[in-house]
């Protein structure tokens, strides 16, 4: 008879660390990954070593800056330094809203930022130049970086970023009052595998950093900036944009800024919203030019007038959504250009056309039934891009 007592005891702790790890990753409710740690030491050995991301709860909305004067995240630099020393394998970190973190708080990247390749850092008001030091010193392999009213960062920050990064491809700049294109060019002359950026209310670029910028990049914001003709050139002169929005725009009243301009022939999606000095020449050009175009955003284009219609009409034949809320000079000569051209439009944003008749309309829903009418209007839709 066999002596049960000589026989070893084997339990699940007598399992080496590697299968843990896979039993741990193989954990798809968040609560049981949560809870896995709470076993032994060994066990949440096993979690911190697996943990990927990082991101501090924070009820601030970044649609409502204002709501961070009354709510914002208070993280000092030992919290962040003790979940850094924890946390040893992060590829992703979210700050965003830690308005009282300081550089000192990213110290510990120098030591634990090897693996990260995501770092948001939107509204952290107190980190500098300084700080984004640290983070090029550690963070080798970021890949995306969102410093979103990092009002403190400065070309010099950028400049030193970009020399250490050189793998960014996502980097929104978004409200950085103080990047010119000194630094922007620092960005796109040697990250060239740069894929994504957002230059929205940076009143200090006007878009020459851009120029000889790699065919990488394929997707600009640039809302409510001050760029000229050379700052679009600039945009577009690596051949390879596809995503472009340039709305709300300080243009020059002394005519067309974009007169003569030559436009990517890979542009999917255009915004034009409150241009309103764009004429028909630049639309008949980009019209021409942009086969690819899916959708073009033309509201409170005042200047486009029944040629520009015409020709968007004739030549977009593979556009699906376009916005022409509040055109003044949208009339119903306009609107039939668009209704017997424009084969794949699915979605046409329209309201407060004062020039086009009830029978018009009534007529261009009856002949196109297939396009959907909607009254709102809206920004483009935009394609994936991590900070939206």
């Amino acid at each position: 008879m066999e002596d049960h007592s000589k026989i070893g005891v084997t339990s699940i702790m007598h399992l080496p660390d590697d299968c843990l790890t896979i039993i741990f990753r193989a954990l798809d409710c968040p609560t049981d990954r949560e809870s896995f740690g709470l076993t032994c030491r060994r066990w949440l050995h096993i979690q911190n070593f697996n943990r990927r991301s990082l991101q501090f709860v924070c009820s601030f909305n970044i649609l409502n800056p204002s709501s961070l004067l009354t709510k914002s995240l208070d993280v000092h630099t030992v919290h962040l330094h003790r979940l850094l020393r924890r946390f040893q394998h992060l590829e992703s970190l979210s700050l965003c809203g830690c308005a009282e973190l300081n550089d000192s708080g990213l110290t510990r990247l120098i030591s634990y930022g090897s693996n990260l390749q995501n770092l948001n850092l939107d509204c952290c008001f107190k980190v500098t130049n300084y700080g984004l030091s640290l983070v090029a010193s550690g963070c080798h392999l970021l890949t995306t970086i969102s410093l979103y009213r990092c009002l403190g960062v400065t070309d010099e920050g950028l400049d030193t970023l970009a020399t250490a990064c050189l793998y960014l491809k996502y980097v929104n700049l978004s409200y950085c009052s103080k990047i010119s294109d000194k630094g922007l060019k620092a960005l796109t002359q040697r990250c060239r595998q740069l894929q994504a950026v957002n230059i929205s209310h940076c009143e200090s670029i006007n878009g020459v950093g851009f120029e000889g910028c790699s065919k990488s990049l394929t997707y600009v914001e640039a809302e409510s900036c001050k760029l000229n003709l050379e700052g679009v050139t600039g945009i577009v002169s690596g051949g390879g944009i596809e995503y472009l929005d340039v709305s709300c725009l300080s243009w020059s009243p002394l005519g067309d800024p974009l007169h003569g301009l030559s436009f990517s022939s890979s542009l999917k999606i255009l915004n034009f919203r409150m241009c309103r000095s764009v004429a028909n020449s630049s639309i008949i050009a980009i019209a021409m030019g942009c086969k690819l175009l899916e959708e073009w955003n033309l509201a409170l284009c005042h200047e486009v007038r029944i040629s520009g219609w015409q020709a968007v009409g004739y030549y977009c034949q593979n556009l699906k959504k376009l916005h022409v809320n509040r055109c003044r000079n949208l009339n119903d000569n306009g609107l039939q250009a668009l209704r017997d051209g424009c084969k794949s439009l699915s979605i046409l944003y329209m309201n407060g056309c004062v020039h086009v008749t009830p029978f018009a309309l009534e007529l261009f829903k009856s002949q196109r039934a297939n396009v959907c009418i909607k009254e709102v209007e809206v920004m483009c839709i935009s394609p994936y891009f991590p900070f939206r």
